[in-house]
């Protein structure tokens, strides 16, 4: 019996911690939402004022949660190594790469060694999230039901994926199953989808004042992301934050935006940032080693256990995990363990991702980047005192020049180990080049102001591949020749219709059927429809969508193919003949009127009916029906050399095809006394179907009618629709 009582007791007393701790948490909340307003305007972007940072972030988090907490978790349940959990076995080797990395304890650990200030928005992170739980109980996650302020250590740098996504799970499920490389049929089946994904990256433009029509810098922000990917929101705070832009759900920064006095746009960067490290791996005894020099360090042995779904149940599976001072052994090449290193400082990134956010002129955000944790991208920028830069990556580690680090190296050598990093002006940087405009298009750099670039010769050849694009052409031919900018001008300028990549290739195609069009009699009318074609794209062109599926024939066709040294896509296109032959030149073609007239009944389809946009249900991987109302699109691929990129999924079981990444948050900004910028979101805010904002931007994208954005508390209360605090009813 006294057993019993004191069993009793026990629960009890745990039960009143349990309740005072969840009260003491509740409280906590309420108390921070009273010093947080969101207003809403007139296109559901919310605009969150806080008294501090933690406040904003609070109120910030809790916002996107109402907005779209599908992808706010699902970003955190990947990125914490938890997706098999809800996608079953085959999702492992991404929790698996994601453990490599970072454990739950090393997240904590940096939580845990954050500066205060740091530690406070990561408090405010998890509380918003929570709170916004906590008032919405119908809201069900599929997994996270409480989130934690070490969460944001594990994706920590605001791109799409970061450095980690390059890295191959298939090659880490071949290793880590078997000690195995993939096999080499799996390695071209890779290569080849690579080849054909639609490309990845962004536009940024940088304008000065002496060729816009009021004096001031102007800033194209243009990411090519999915759709639905970032959300547009307006931070504000008392203690200094003023930021406007896209963020990534469930993170706490504005990644590509502007404040009143700078803005910053960030472009997937050709910088090498991640290097291999093929390891001479010894046994010795139950010690695995590894050679370093004259030396056999230890290997760190650890295991890494994964929970994942099966049917209802839930199972286990634990890994070894092996790592040298070079990071974690990730795969095999040459029959030798290799590591992969990358930037992997999630403090740091965290501070310069949201220190980013808060400069107010030049000075101060060329000091911010000497934090060096922008791995991953380029940054375009524009000021309110009259500059315009561009900074070509910004974490670019040292490396030994007679060593060839596009291909994995000796990790015995310890001459082949980084040296530390390069700095700022080390890097590859332009400031306020004498054209007055810079361009980066995920093209090379040496062409991003003309004859003012910075120049190859100056720089190692890790820093930068030198490789145009058309989207870099298109942006050149486009700015080389053109000042008077307006807001309006820039956003014409950011989705002309031309396609230079289509320059060559259909002149190429046209005189192949002009010398051979006795054998394809059939072709004649299509060809004089693309004779006519003046290269630019538009919902009523029949000549480009004959392009668009001539043109992915041909890449279809470089993939297929086996050649020793492949052509880039703008070698192809602009020698075409060179590389294939002419009877196979009018098979492509011939295979795109056939397969035409297999879905349509007819070839002579306009590129609007073809090539929609639609948006049916919240899904992070979006249905599409042919049957169901959708609008027509006149943008074009960004492979083409549109700057306003529309890429498609194919693989939808449908005719049609669908937009569902490329241009998805775009704004235009003009920096002086105020700021004034416009916007445009694909779709709308809200990833709620019965929201009104779901689908409010849709018609407006595809028209190119920018919004006004409202940057100044006036403007945000005369466009005021809905005014609250988190936590009361809507």
């Amino acid at each position: 019996m006294k057993r019993i009582i004191c069993l009793l007791s026990c629960i009890l007393i745990v039960a009143c911690k349990t309740e005072n701790r969840n009260d003491t948490e509740l409280e906590r909340w309420e108390a921070q939402a009273t010093n947080v307003e969101i207003i809403r305007d007139n296109f559901g972007v919310p605009h969150i004022y806080g008294k501090t940072d933690a406040d904003a972030v609070f109120g910030l988090l809790y916002a996107q949660c109402e907005d779209d907490f599908n992808r706010v978790e699902q970003n955190y349940i990947w990125a914490t190594g938890r997706l098999a959990e809800i996608e079953g076995k085959d999702a492992l080797y991404s929790d698996l790469r994601a453990k490599l990395f970072m454990t739950e304890e090393e997240a904590k650990a940096n939580y845990e060694n954050s500066p205060e200030w740091l530690k406070k928005l990561c408090d405010a992170f998890a509380d918003g999230i929570n709170y916004y739980l906590h008032t919405h109980p119908e809201v069900q996650p599929r997994l996270l039901t409480h989130f934690e302020p070490w969460m944001p250590m594990y994706f920590s740098e605001g791109s799409i994926g970061g450095d980690i996504e390059r890295i191959s799970t298939s090659k880490i499920k071949a290793f880590y199953e078997s000690g195995m490389q993939i096999p080499e049929s799996e390695e071209l089946q890779i290569k080849k989808e690579k080849e054909m994904a639609e490309p990845q990256g962004s536009n940024g433009i940088a304008i000065s004042g002496k060729l816009t029509r009021s004096g001031n810098a102007m800033l194209l922000i243009n990411p090519h992301t999915s759709f639905y990917f970032r959300g547009e929101v307006h931070v504000v705070s008392e203690e200094g934050l003023n930021a406007y832009g896209a963020v990534t759900w469930g993170q706490f920064f504005v990644y590509q935006g502007f404040n009143e006095k700078t803005g910053w746009m960030h472009t997937s960067t050709y910088t090498d940032v991640m290097d291999e490290f093929k390891e001479s791996i010894v046994k010795i005894g139950d010690n695995l080693l590894y050679q370093y020099g004259e030396e056999l360090r230890p290997v760190k042995e650890s295991g890494i256990t994964l929970k994942y779904k099966e049917g209802d149940a839930i199972k286990e599976k634990t890994f070894p995990a092996y790592h040298t001072h070079h990071g974690p052994i990730t795969h095999m090449v040459a029959g030798q363990w290799t590591a992969s290193a990358m930037m992997w400082q999630p403090v740091k990134a965290l501070e310069q991702s949201y220190i980013r956010t808060k400069q107010d002129g030049y000075k101060g955000f060329r000091e911010m980047m000497d934090i060096r944790t922008n791995s991953s991208n380029n940054t375009v920028y524009a000021d309110a005192e009259g500059n315009i830069a561009y900074y070509h990556g910004n974490f670019v580690p040292k490396r030994d020049t007679q060593f060839d680090y596009s291909q994995p190296v000796d990790g015995s050598n310890p001459k082949t180990d980084w040296q530390g990093l390069h700095t700022v002006e080390e890097n590859i940087l332009l400031l306020n080049p004498e054209n007055g405009w810079l361009q980066n298009c995920n093209s090379t750099p040496f062409t991003a102001a003309m004859e003012f670039s910075p120049k190859k010769e100056n720089y190692p050849d890790y820093m930068s591949i030198d490789r145009e694009n058309f989207r870099g052409v298109h942006a050149i031919n486009l700015l080389k020749d053109k000042k008077d900018f307006t807001l309006d001008s820039l956003i014409d300028l950011a989705h002309d219709p031309y396609l230079p990549a289509f320059e060559k290739l259909i002149p190429a195609l046209i005189k192949t059927y002009d010398e051979q069009q006795e054998k394809h009699p059939g072709l004649g009318e299509a060809i004089d429809v693309l004779r006519k074609w003046d290269f630019k794209t538009s919902k009523e062109s029949k000549a480009m969508t004959l392009a668009h599926y001539f043109g992915t024939e041909v890449l279809n066709w470089r993939s297929s193919v086996m050649m020793e040294n492949k052509p880039t896509q703008m070698e192809l296109f602009d020698q075409l003949k060179k590389y294939v032959p002419k009877e196979e030149i009018l098979n492509l073609f011939d295979s795109v009127i056939s397969g035409l007239e297999k879905d349509f009944g007819t070839w002579e389809m306009s590129w609007g009916e073809v090539n929609r946009y639609q948006r049916i249900n919240g899904a992070i991987r979006q249905p599409f029906d042919d049957a169901k109302p959708s609008i027509p699109i006149g943008f074009a691929s960004g492979r083409w050399g549109a700057l306003a990129a529309y890429g498609a999924r194919y693989t939808n079981n449908t005719k049609k095809i669908y937009g569902t990444r490329g241009n998805s948050f775009v704004a235009v900004v003009e920096f002086g006394e105020k700021v004034k910028a416009k916007s445009i979101l694909a779709g709308g805010q809200s990833g709620d179907p019965n929201s009104p904002h779901f689908n409010d931007q849709a018609q407006r994208y595809a028209d190119m009618q920018f919004k006004e954005v409202s940057f100044y508390k006036a403007d945000v209360l005369k466009n005021s629709k809905e005014t609250y605090k988190p936590g009361e009813k809507r």
